[in-house]
């Protein structure tokens, strides 16, 4: 080590520190060397084979701290175990052998990361220290960009964003560098009231890579939507998002280096310089600590469960906990069998990975919680849009001190646990291919139903808004006869774990610029479209009266009503009024009558053509392979047949390819399309399932794409994507779909509203 400070330069480049900081807030590189290689002298770990998925789930939750692979279709867990550990699994008719191949594997990652570092140690340039992301995931932000992200939203939105410092690291309360504690609070800070409030954090486990990054994504969609997306900019005017983004940025710091880190950094716990020091910040809350006498959490300072010597120890839960009560007041009885009133507002998400699961409290004893049934409800609609199991947090054993202590415990605010994907260092291309776009929607689903969630979740959602005559783009005269369709739906739920009941829709409305919940709204009315409101499905539709509107945007909002009289999640669509007639479209296409589409002649299935007709939705083992009506509401779509069961009609046999009619555009334009992918994975092939929209401008020479999904599992639901045309464009589209190399999988996928029209 020649040069010290040559030594941490390397460093700060290898791992994507911020060479801004003063190195005495960085991990050092004697200290990540040390850390790196504790952890590579792991020898404890072993596959656990579960008697069922369902007693592996529970398995995923009561050792959460020692899980770090879960592998469901082959039919064990790797964890790591201490011999009490394995007796325990035991009795629960798990099998037991060392994860040989796993070891080797993670040695060698360890090994190599520690070469890396050791090799840029020795460089004597220093010029180019510019790396700013997690090596070898640069879709993850580290600690320090996240700061420079949400800093950036709140400079580019000043009266939608404010970044408010809450609180101290440990690290910086005891003078050690470390960070603030930071939440990033969304809304319109121009329309005043006491707004529902949506709590979401993030990465309180270090090593979690993906739940900082998805909070941060779910800020983007809410500021860049607003204004431009409907419910992106009702939620922020009518609603509040708190994010606190980096829960437990010291440990993060550390799991930053590819040292699997889960506790903070306290280092008055199980010695100043190992990697088990710390505090498990998510067995600190202050509701429940310890209550389960040492079954749910562990007085063990080095044990990966360490509770802390007290209730609420650490300052990162104080900063948690302190921020957590001035956001809702306390709305539940002393009493463990108090239910919530059933009006109480407010939703806190604590964002984990892994297992794929979603949660809801108790996790400390088995009994349900006296907000049960609706927590089960909501928890249920959540894993409809992510494709997880959805269950009480109660494991093998229980758990206590967690994050629903403080909001539903304390305060009776719903809580929930996301537990995403299947790995805690998960590949950039699962997050964004998979993660990302299953989780969104479902966060999004949180910001609409927070003002009633023990009662919205049970109704049906409204879906697949559309106006006429491009009422929702270029606009419409004031006067224009427009026409609202949607759909009701009373089925948006998850029922790999039990059935949610469903009923028909009984009624819709829609309203304009006044939301229903407001003084002054008026409700208008929406009729089923098939004339008798008697399916749990229903299209609705109805002719908005311009008349009288101001030029600019205005908000039609839509919300639904089943048999049990409750109403649903509201959506929004926007309505432009406009003195100037919108230029004509080149292109549009609904499906209600034949545009010249065909089943193309590159198609080599057997069975999966594309047929026009009105999709009805298909699930299997929790997966909605195929959506349930179309996205205009108009009863017609474009998509790989089906019957009313999965695996009938499906993609079979080769690759099914659909083909649009050739299109001239004069003018600089925007294609749009809504589409839909559904897939169940059974495991029959690794990489031949695919589904892929593609345009070429310039008559079928070359195609570019604008959907591809490759062979992942994903819930099939409507979904809108655009790309700019220029003129003298000569356009076609297709769509094609595969299931690689056998019958098993199920491979789904469809069209609709396609437009090209002038910019």
């Amino acid at each position: 080590m020649k040069n010290p400070t040559l030594l941490k330069a390397a460093l700060v480049c290898m791992l994507g520190f911020n060479t801004q900081l003063s190195y005495a807030d960085e991990v050092t590189l004697n200290e990540t060397l040390q850390l790196l290689e504790q952890e590579k002298l792991t020898t404890n770990v072993y596959r656990a084979y579960f008697p069922s998925v369902e007693l592996a789930r529970k398995a995923a939750i009561t050792f959460h701290a020692q899980l770090l692979e879960a592998n469901y279709k082959d039919g064990y867990l790797i964890l790591e175990l201490e011999a009490n550990d394995i007796d325990r699994l035991k009795e629960f008719d798990f099998t037991i052998s060392p994860a040989t191949e796993f070891q080797r594997r993670r040695a060698l990652e360890l090994e190599q990361r520690q070469r890396q570092i050791r090799s840029l140690s020795s460089t004597q340039n220093t010029s180019d220290i510019s790396i700013q992301t997690v090596p070898g995931f640069p879709c993850y932000e580290t600690v320090e960009e996240t700061f420079t992200a949400a800093q950036s939203l709140v400079t580019d939105h000043p009266s939608l964003a404010q970044w408010i410092d809450v609180g101290n690291s440990w690290e910086k309360s005891v003078g050690q560098g470390g960070y603030d504690i930071n939440v990033l609070k969304l809304t319109n800070q121009s329309i005043s009231g006491n707004k529902p409030k949506l709590f979401i954090n993030s990465a309180i486990h270090a090593r979690e890579y993906t739940t900082a990054p998805l909070n941060l994504d779910f800020a983007r969609w809410l500021l860049d939507g607003y204004n431009s997306d409907a419910d992106a900019t009702w939620i922020l005017d009518h609603h509040e998002v708190h994010l606190m983004l980096q829960t437990n940025p010291d440990g993060r710091k550390r799991a930053e280096t590819g040292i699997s880190w889960r506790k903070n950094t306290n280092q008055n716990h199980c010695g100043p310089t190992g990697n088990s020091r710390g505090v498990d910040l998510n067995r600190n809350f202050s509701f429940g600590w310890n209550s389960t006498n040492g079954t749910g959490s562990s007085g063990n300072q080095c044990s990966a469960t360490y509770r802390g010597p007290q209730p609420g120890s650490e300052p990162e839960i104080q900063a948690l906990e302190t921020y957590v009560r001035s956001l809702w007041p306390d709305n539940r009885g002393p009493n463990k069998n108090d239910a919530a009133p059933s009006t109480t507002s407010g939703i806190h998400l604590d964002i984990h990975s892994f297992s794929e699961l979603v949660l809801w409290p108790w996790g400390d004893v088995n009994q349900a919680a006296p907000n049960g049934t609706a927590l089960r409800t909501l928890g249920r609609k959540f894993a409809f849009f992510n494709g997880y199991t959805p269950q009480q947090s109660i494991g093998l054993y229980p758990t206590d001190g967690t994050s629903d202590g403080i909001s539903y415990g304390e305060l009776g605010v719903a809580a929930y646990t996301f537990e995403l994907g299947t790995q805690f260092f998960q590949a950039c291309s699962t997050y964004e291919n998979t993660i990302k776009p299953d989780n969104l929607p479902a966060l999004i689903y949180a910001a609409k139903v927070v003002r009633t969630p023990y009662i919205t979740p049970a109704g049906p959602d409204s879906i697949s808004l559309s106006l006429s005559g491009g009422a929702s783009n270029g606009g419409v005269a004031a006067g224009t006869p427009v026409t609202l369709t949607a759909t009701a739906i009373d089925t948006r739920f998850n029922n790999s774990n039990g059935s949610e009941s469903t009923q028909n829709i009984n009624s819709a409305e829609y309203y304009i610029d006044t939301p229903p919940w407001e003084p002054g709204a008026s409700a208008l009315s929406l009729s089923a479209i098939d004339g008798s409101f008697n399916e749990r499905t229903e299209p609705v539709s109805g002719v908005i009266n311009t008349s009288g509107l101001s030029n600019g945007k205005h908000i039609v909002y839509v919300r639904s009503r089943d048999t049990t009289n409750t109403w649903g999640a509201v959506s929004a669509v926007f309505l432009n009024i406009t003195d100037t007639p919108p230029p004509s479209c080149s292109f549009e296409d609904d499906f209600t009558t034949s545009t010249g589409w065909s089943n193309s002649s590159l198609s080599t299935c057997s069975t999966g053509d594309y047929v026009r007709t009105n999709p009805t939705q298909v699930t299997n083992s929790g997966v909605v392979t195929q959506v349930g009506g179309d996205s205009g509401g108009d009863g017609f779509a474009l998509f790989t047949a089906t019957n009313s069961s999965a695996g009938v009609n499906d993609v079979d046999g080769g690759v099914c390819v659909a083909a649009s009619p050739a299109i001239t555009v004069s003018e600089n334009s925007t294609l749009s399309l809504d589409w839909f992918h559904g897939q169940r994975d059974t495991g029959d092939d690794s990489s031949g399932d695919f589904f892929r929209i593609e345009y070429s401008t310039n008559g079928g020479s070359t195609y570019n794409s604008l959907v591809s999904i490759g062979d992942v599992r994903t819930q099939a639901q409507w979904q809108t994507i655009t790309a700019n045309i220029p003129a003298g464009s000569n356009v076609l589209l297709r769509m094609s779909a595969s299931d690689g190399s056998g019958p098993g999988d199920l491979v789904e996928g469809g069209i609709d509203s396609v437009s090209i029209c002038p910019n």
